[in-house]
């Protein structure tokens, strides 16, 4: 009688779950760095690896490529975490939305626009100049401008109009919220200026309840 063979159990446990994600987030931090210092098109796998401290087929086995690593540290900058829900369905984008007052409703976006390009202004530059060369990157480019625009600035724009606070027409509205957020401002000002975030924001709230609301 032929002997039944069991299949082996493959062993998981929360302690190789964290070193697995430790290491995970290593790789992304090592990237941002030398994206951020060399530029996506002269940073190699090899290099990455070098920086975050593990060898060259970690690399490959979690991302398999460098356009991976980098959709993946942007997915972690602008979500903040590295849970698996869009930013349309984020708790501070929401409050946003559900916030009864206009005025405190845009003073919302102003500060989840810090937050978000405190995280995010240097890596979309990394993207935007990346996306020329890359083909990946260049719809990772798109789908940012893309979701920012659709399922957010127009969103935000589409409560106003809906308690029709608007000095302006809905379009209009998220034009000039998609304009004000964008993360090009932010560096103009904050990097290049040398402004405070803290006085970003308050600029960009005062600046979209000025234009929006009259």
């Amino acid at each position: 009688m032929a002997r039944t063979v069991k299949p082996r159990r493959r062993y998981d446990s929360p302690r190789r779950r964290e070193q697995a994600e430790a290491t995970r987030l290593a790789i992304l931090e090592a990237a941002e760095r030398l994206f951020g210092e060399r530029g996506y098109a002269n940073t190699s796998i090899a290099e990455i690896a070098a920086a975050a401290g593990v060898a060259l087929k970690t690399v490959y086995a979690v991302f398999g490529t460098k356009a991976e690593v980098l959709r993946a540290l942007w997915n972690l900058r602008v979500r903040g975490d590295e849970e698996p829900v869009p930013v349309a369905e984020r708790d501070w984008f929401r409050a946003v939305l559900a916030e009864p007052d206009p005025r405190r409703r845009l003073a919302l976006v102003a500060h989840n626009a810090r937050l978000v390009r405190g995280r995010t202004a240097t890596l979309a530059e990394v993207v935007r100049q990346a996306a020329p060369g890359d083909a990946q990157i260049a719809d990772l480019w798109q789908r940012f401008q893309r979701e920012l625009y659709e399922r957010g600035m127009r969103e935000v724009a589409r409560t106003l109009a809906r308690d029709r606070v608007l000095a302006v027409d809905r379009k209009a509205a998220a034009d000039l919220l998609w304009t004000l957020t964008h993360p090009d401002l932010y560096l103009l000002l904050v990097r290049e200026r040398g402004w405070k975030p803290e006085r970003y924001e308050q600029w960009l709230g005062d600046a979209l309840c000025r234009e929006l609301l009259g």
